[in-house]
């Protein structure tokens, strides 16, 4: 495909080329408000995942479940919604599938009735043995009512021998293998849990005396809640009426964040891991600069993710920053474009050059990220077409090279532009007259380390580095990756 092909068939939207999400999840302990505060807290995370929120309530008596396709807003913001969900506890999950189709009944959090009463939960992360527990749990007789691997961990927990209803929930925890941060609602309690590496992130807060388990501490930040500590790594934290309890499982080990929360998931007002997600990516633009810097007039961001990188390369280059890419905000799906000269209209609905700030300038495009590059092929024809007498691009993260199997919805590795293409076939593919890309030291350095230790990684890198920190059994157990199951299909 040519890149004058790729341009001219599609509209510009700068999110069809990105890595996405893979959910938030949200938990309130004992409070007069908790439908509420839960949908409020949704909004906030509402960036992790765009395809269905759900909420599910107990009053003591009954739980509540409302579970929508589309966005927080287009639910949870009604009156009569939220009069619906009674009860002073609550949990909350916003979605972006990486397994499951988007089908009703893939909508979280889930809900059992076992032995021991009511169980609701919601999984921000991915099981890297959800299908062959999946398939094990059928094969025991299991009726599967969703095709996500969530599901399997209702079942494990069911048919645990434990006497109690924690003890089983770890029962079930022993035997997942991949990143998941949990949070569950019984009939009596609220329980969060964080996988062993503490893969996927979740932060404790408190309102009003009540706790409250979330993906971000921006949703603590909507609120008006006080933000406590992180959930540790391997750590399962409890809450009931004789107060919280911390339990740990798991044989102690060093954490392993994903890093991709600091380069491009969390919301740049968040605090990840006790650093400030914003300066972290001012200081990866800035380590992008002192390692690959560009004779230009002016710096600009691809928007919104690539500005708080383009600031600091911007700063430690000496260079103007602009806004050379104008997005509006108000534009959702577009109409159907049945002509060419409709179609290329339709490119600038979304994004358009700031002519102003371009025309006959040496520009330099600062992005965090690059994966298939169609997107990058798009941006850079634009600055073309506005008149830019060279552009040039930075990423403000290391070459993506290996696909993800920790709930981010990564391409398979042969459809990543870096596994097929060396530096200059890349900036060829993409038509910039150079291209570069921070180092995995120089993202380990904006981090607050010298260095990758290659031993023990600070970090779960596995998308730059190929080094994957958990087995991968469904992987390795199939020769073509399967991302979901493919079972009934619904009107919903």
């Amino acid at each position: 495909m040519s890149t004058s092909e790729n341009f001219s068939s599609e509209g510009l939207d700068l999110e069809e080329d990105r890595l996405r999400e893979e959910c938030g999840v949200f938990g309130i302990y004992n409070h007069p408000q908790a439908a509420a505060i839960t949908a409020l807290g949704l909004h906030a995370l509402q960036h992790r995942g765009q395809e269905a929120a759900g909420i599910v309530t107990f009053d003591g008596q009954r739980f509540h479940s409302e579970r929508r396709l589309g966005l927080v807003g287009d639910t949870f913001s009604r009156q009569e919604v939220i009069d619906n969900l009674p009860g002073q506890a609550a949990v909350g999950h916003v979605r972006y599938s990486t397994t499951g189709a988007t089908i009703l009944r893939n909508v979280q959090p889930l809900f059992a009735e076992l032995a021991l009463g009511g169980f609701a939960i919601g999984h921000n992360g991915n099981l890297t043995n959800g299908l062959s527990l999946r398939r094990q749990l059928v094969r025991d007789g299991a009726i599967m009512q969703s095709t996500t691997d969530t599901e399997a961990v209702l079942h494990l927990v069911a048919r645990s021998s434990k006497p109690r209803f924690v003890e089983r929930f770890i029962d079930a925890l022993r035997d997942l293998e991949g990143a998941y941060s949990f949070v569950a609602l019984t009939n009596k309690k609220l329980i969060g849990a964080r996988d062993p590496l503490g893969i996927r992130p979740l932060v404790l807060g408190t309102l009003d005396g009540s706790p409250i388990l979330a993906s971000e501490t921006c949703a603590l930040d909507i609120i008006g809640a006080q933000y406590v500590r992180d959930i540790e790594n391997g750590e399962v934290i409890v809450f009931d009426e004789t107060g919280m309890h911390s339990h740990k499982p798991f044989p102690p080990m060093p954490a392993r964040p994903c890093v991709f929360e600091y380069i491009y998931f969390s919301r740049p007002d968040s605090i990840v891991g006790g650093r400030s997600v914003y300066e972290v990516r001012k200081t990866l633009g800035i380590e992008l600069a002192r390692e690959v810097p560009a004779d230009v007039d002016v710096v600009i961001p691809v928007p919104d993710s690539g500005v708080p990188a383009a600031i600091g390369y911007a700063r430690e280059a000496g260079l103007p920053f602009e806004m050379g890419i104008i997005r509006n905000h108000y534009v959702g799906r577009t109409f159907i474009q049945p002509t060419q000269a409709i179609r290329e209209i339709g490119v600038r609905l979304k994004h358009n050059a700031n002519r102003a700030v371009v025309q006959g300038k040496r520009i330099i495009l600062i992005d965090d990220s690059l994966v298939r590059g169609t997107t990058s092929v798009k941006i850079v024809q634009m600055m073309r077409d506005a008149g830019a007498r060279e552009v040039h691009m930075r990423i403000a993260s290391p070459p993506i090279t290996h696909s993800d199997y920790y709930g981010i919805d990564t391409p398979e590795r042969d459809q990543l532009l870096a596994a097929t293409h060396d530096i200059e076939g890349m900036r060829r593919f993409i038509g910039a007259d150079s291209l570069a890309f921070l180092s995995v030291d120089g993202l380990y350095r904006a981090l607050g380390h010298a260095k990758r230790d290659p031993v023990r990684p600070q970090f779960t890198d596995h998308c730059f580095t190929g080094d994957y920190p958990t087995a991968l059994t469904d992987q390795d157990a199939q020769t073509t990756p399967q991302r979901q199951l493919s079972l009934l299909a619904e009107a919903s």
